[in-house]
């Protein structure tokens, strides 16, 4: 069956609904159980806002990803932005749901524009010579997911926009680390060119014969440790977070950084297996975060990086209305909701973790 054309499916509905709501939870449960953990910690508000902007982006990305048709799949997805942001969205429950967000919280339109060409690199199979490169790619298709889950927790100041374009490039990088077999396999190679041939590997070469070596290990550890020098920056931006939306974030940073963390353990070969942080750790993890974010400070200022400079500009060249700076400063749940939450969180990773063993084990 042929998809339908756009102008088809074109629909004046606006409003989003507990529905649409339910559709987009229902992406992320299934498609990041690290974000989905993370955002049971966030106040209502910002995390049904942070669930609707990751449908969206997630949409996205299979789009481009997986339809046969990236340029095309890319033109389409300009068209949803442009009616996303005109108050008329595709009668999709992940487009009514970002249209309300974009409305609600002044989202510029340069954050979602900015992953949008980070995919159209992924389309044109772009590969990165230096950092520098890898970063700016990171910037498009993670720093400006970052820059625009600070807008929606009314974070807009220029150094915590800036230090959380820090957490979602060191979020990609661990990414990129965690997936060097994954990505080889489909012929994508993100690793810096110049760091493999450093280390005595022919990235052409590589790349038609993927396998593990000391060498690469070393080009991998480099990654993390760029990674790492990012996780730090970001923490000064979670002070300046809203109280509420603190655990969340600094669970997100946390088990995120134990990807990594899990990686070095297994020798850093990303070739021949995938790092999986266990629903034990993860358990161990929520926990450490609610203890961090309750003494996070915040640091003096520091310039963000160059290739993360446009989207804190994008931020701050939007001027708010009085209702949007209201919403800014709504109020956020107490400390023991959040510790109730996390509660019965932990117990439903205990509960997952013994039906997998069981599975495992044959019962």
């Amino acid at each position: 069956m042929q998809p339908q054309s756009l102008d088809a499916q074109r629909s004046d509905v606006s409003c989003v609904t507990p529905a649409d709501l339910a559709a987009c939870r229902a992406l992320l449960r299934g498609g990041s159980r690290t974000f989905f953990a993370a955002s049971l910690f966030l106040p209502a508000r910002a995390r049904d806002a942070a669930t609707s902007l990751y449908a969206f982006c997630r949409l996205a990305d299979d789009a481009v990803d997986l339809g046969g048709d990236a340029l095309g799949a890319l033109a389409l997805l300009r068209e949803r932005l442009d009616r996303a942001y005109a108050g008329r969205p595709l009668p999709i429950p992940a487009d009514r749901a970002f249209a309300d967000v974009v409305a609600r919280f002044a989202l510029p339109r340069a954050l979602p524009e900015a992953l949008l060409e980070g995919f159209e690199w992924d389309a044109a199979g772009r590969r990165y010579e230096d950092l520098a490169g890898v970063y700016a790619y990171s910037a498009r298709v993670a720093g400006a997911v970052g820059a625009m889950m600070a807008v929606l927790m009314g974070a807009r100041s220029s150094d915590a926009v800036a230090r959380a374009c820090d957490l979602g490039v060191a979020m990609q990088l661990t990414n990129i680390a965690r997936d060097v077999g994954e990505d080889a396999r489909a012929a994508r190679l993100y690793l810096p060119l110049r760091w493999l041939r450093e280390a005595g590997i022919d990235p052409e070469g590589w790349l038609g014969r993927p396998v593990f070596t000391e060498r690469l290990g070393m080009v991998v550890e480099r990654l993390l440790r760029a990674a790492d020098a990012l996780y730090e920056r970001a923490e000064s931006g979670i002070a300046q977070l809203p109280s509420g939306c603190r655990p969340g974030i600094c669970a997100a940073r946390f088990l995120y950084a134990e990807i990594g963390h899990d990686l070095e353990r297994s020798g850093l070969d990303s070739v021949g297996r995938r790092a999986v942080v266990p629903m034990s750790r993860k358990a161990w993890l929520l926990t450490r975060a609610l203890a961090a974010a309750a003494v996070v400070e915040r640091r003096p200022a520091v310039a963000p990086l160059d290739e993360t400079r446009f989207l804190v500009e994008a931020v701050a060249a939007v001027p708010l209305s009085a209702l949007h700076r209201a919403m800014a400063h709504a109020q956020t749940p107490r400390w023991w909701n959040v510790h109730e939450r996390a509660v019965w969180l932990i117990g439903l990773f205990e509960r997952l973790e013994r039906r997998e063993q069981m599975q495992r084990g044959g019962g």
